[in-house]
């Protein structure tokens, strides 16, 4: 029943900065990828049926039907939602008011209004956790929008909690379990990793480093993956405290390795805004140095101390056995490195599977309800009856919201084992087509199967004025010189060399959208162009268009570390393999077929208004950001809202360190108090302080006389 408000507030800016870095990446992109003239037009995802608004927002739930009514075409509507996305998020990481449930839902509904009109560029699994994440934001953020501050914890915030700590699970178990149920031989070889780091899509410098890794050395480091993503989220609901930090900082080693090896965007940050779930208000004030050490000495908590401790060592114990025996991990003395492969089958494993689904889920369902109950708790300890029955209606609400959220993500987290799936009550399952297009809840499985085995394949994109001299087309991230160092872009995601990475592992018929792309190319459109390319010099037919443009398939690989360890003169070799796009030209036969056959041929040139003073502010700022990279202008931002925050830490130190001045306030202090007893004894004492102004000074009885007179008075009577 720990405290967690320090962990959800962290939880809420982390997730605020998430959507600033989403929203950003994608403004910059949207003229090449969706305008008018871009690779996909949005504006063909939106068909307008003559329905009233509310009819066809329930078809398609998007705001950008609402853009014609604002005079603004879909590409607009786009930029709009993301410069609005921008300004919420960046609000809601400077101000805690900001922090409300109703501007984390303004965020979910601007992101999802993109999603529906994103096609293959925004199919991505960490744009559906971004909106899964946001949604539960929406129940986890305080209701206090009107109120400048709020600092109470309400009873039913770790219920809403969490649903966060779940939605961890359910990435993290079904990432570690889809590898082996994918029967790729590479990760049940354990050799996943010798061909990972050249293969994955937009690799860091980092990653040439990690390749020269000995094989023995990547084994184990599959292993340790297995582990990190199957056994130890099973932690995550243990009633052992020290056992979910141990689980905490597992999963923040396995994410920030990732991250310093791969461009993957947003999402590893975005697991470790989930991670948060797993922490308290004292683990997080041992962070900031105000942790508080308990001082009681009872034999209960003393007993309760020591089964903690052998809960804990139970469980390291467990994990180092369990790894010991299930991927036979053994230490050659001899040759200096430890040995491991599996010590089970593939039928084994799906019989594991098919034990652990159901009790996995029960798992779940206890430790919710243990939520539940210790909110019940804590709700009839809230004084006043008042607020004890409105805690209570809260604490009902949320905890119906919970349960809902909990039964509706079993369909999507079952689908790894069917007959579990198909065990669930029919009801969860017509709960979940009905809210399914809102992706408040998906299913997960990162890395499923090992690419790139024989080689890293690559389609190099190359254009020509008389079809004989070819110039290749560089693009400013995806690997092509194989003299250039792979960029480090995170949190930015190039869309455009993600569906390149993808399109090479099949026939270019499997990615139509590549055809478009080839014909804006040809046309020699500026949007798409800045896709590639924002340095002029760097794209070989920026003053004037090719005339022909081809692309080849290559096989790629790293380069291997020369004995003095010095950095690599050339990054990548690679080796021709065949032709992936034939050569075109404007007003070949072949490509207009392709482009009439995916419905990417243009129908004629639209109206654009740009008069008006939204379009006109739109387009303004659109130019100005166009100067940059993405990156760039993302991390701009990002240093911005850091050093105002910075500042106001500084501020807010200074003035609180600041010392008083001991004379003026002291006095005026004293003065204030003087006259007000003064005032207060003339109410008490007229008639005695009248007569005393009214005597004279010689007249004036002196300080001892009326204790005399009283002592006189006694003694006559007695």
């Amino acid at each position: 029943m720990a405290d967690t408000r320090l962990p959800r507030r962290m939880f809420l800016v982390a997730l605020a900065g998430i959507y600033l870095c989403a929203f950003v990446s994608l403004y910059v992109q949207v003229p090449g990828l969706y305008g008018r003239e871009g690779i996909l037009p949005a504006r063909k995802m939106l068909k307008y049926t003559g329905k009233t608004i509310m009819e066809e927002m329930k078809d398609t739930p998007t705001l950008l039907l609402l853009g014609p009514s604002l005079g603004l075409d879909t590409e607009q509507g786009m930029e709009l939602i993301c410069l609005l996305g921008v300004l919420l998020s960046m609000g809601a990481m400077l101000l805690e008011p900001l922090r409300d449930s109703l501007v984390f839902l303004l965020l979910w509904v601007l992101y999802l209004s993109l999603y529906q009109v994103g096609q293959v560029f925004l199919y991505f699994q960490w744009d559906s956790l971004l909106l899964e994440t946001g949604f539960l934001a929406i129940l986890i953020a305080p209701f206090h929008l009107l109120k400048w501050r709020t600092t109470q914890s309400r009873p039913h915030d770790n219920i809403t909690f969490w649903l966060a700590r779940w939605l961890l699970f359910r990435l993290m178990f079904a990432s570690g379990v889809v590898k082996l149920t994918s029967r790729c031989p590479t990760w049940w070889g354990l050799t996943a990793l010798t061909y990972h780091y050249e293969t994955q899509c937009i690799p860091t410098p980092a990653a040439w480093y990690a390749h020269q890794f000995p094989v023995w050395f990547q084994k184990f480091s599959v292993v340790a993956t297995y582990v990190i993503e199957i056994a130890i989220p099973l932690l995550f609901f243990v009633p052992v405290r020290r056992l979910r930090i141990f689980s905490f900082y597992s999963q923040v080693l396995l994410q920030f390795l990732i991250i310093i090896t791969g461009n993957y965007n947003f999402f590893n940050l975005l697991t470790i805004v989930l991670c948060f779930s797993l922490l308290d208000d004292e683990h997080v004030g041992f962070w900031l140095g105000r942790s508080k050490k308990k001082t009681s000495s009872s034999w209960t908590s003393t007993l309760q101390s020591v089964l903690n401790a052998l809960l804990e060592l139970a469980g390291y114990c467990l994990l180092l056995y369990g790894s010991a025996r299930y991927f036979g991990l053994k230490i050659n003395w001899e040759n200096q490195n430890i040995e491991s492969k599996p010590a089970f089958t593939y039928h084994e494993f799906m019989q594991w599977l098919k034990a652990v689904m159901l009790p996995t889920v029960g798992i779940g369902a206890l430790s919710l309800s243990w939520e539940i109950l210790s909110a019940m708790y804590r709700c009839a300890f809230v004084r006043g009856f008042f607020w004890k029955l409105w805690t209570t209606l809260q604490m009902a609400v949320f905890s119906a919201a919970a349960v809902s959220m909990f039964g509706i993500s079993l369909v999507p987290f079952t689908y790894m084992e069917f007959e579990s799936n198909g065990k669930l009550w029919p009801g969860i399952h017509q709960m979940y087509n009905l809210v399914d297009r809102y992706q408040l809840t998906n299913s997960y499985g990162l890395f499923r199967r090992m690419t790139g085995v024989g080689g890293r394949p690559e389609v190099i994109v190359e254009g020509s004025y008389d079809n004989e001299s070819w110039k290749e087309i560089e693009f400013m991230y995806k690997p092509g010189n194989i003299s250039a160092p792979p960029p480090f872009v995170a949190p930015h995601q190039p869309r455009l060399d993600w569906q390149m990475w993808f399109a090479a592992l099949g026939h270019q018929s499997q990615s139509p959208w590549f055809t478009s792309f080839v014909y804006r190319l040809l046309q020699g459109k500026k949007d798409v162009i800045d896709l590639l390319q924002v340095e002029e010099p760097r794209y070989p037919f920026w003053s004037r268009p090719p005339t022909y443009i081809r692309a080849q398939l290559y096989k790629y690989w790293f380069t291997e570390a020369n004995e003095k360890g010095e950095l690599p003169r050339q990054w990548w070799r690679r080796q021709h393999v065949e032709e992936f796009y034939p050569t075109v030209h404007l007003g070949d036969a072949k490509l207009e077929a392709m482009l009439v056959q995916h419905g990417l041929k243009d129908k004629g040139t639209l109206k654009r208004a740009t008069d008006a003073p939204l379009p006109f502010a739109l387009k303004t700022i659109q130019d100005y950001i166009h100067q940059y990279s993405a990156p760039a202008v993302l991390w701009s931002l990002l240093l911005t809202v850091a050093t105002i925050s910075l500042l106001r830490a500084l501020m807010g130190r200074t003035s609180s360190s600041k010392p008083k001045s001991p004379k003026q306030p002291d006095i005026a202090v004293a003065q204030n108090l003087g006259d007000k007893n003064q005032q207060d004894r003339k109410k008490e004492e007229p008639a005695a302080e009248t007569v005393e102004d009214k005597l004279e000074p010689k007249q004036r009885p002196a300080a001892g006389d009326g204790l005399k007179s009283v002592k006189r008075k006694k003694a006559e009577k007695s």
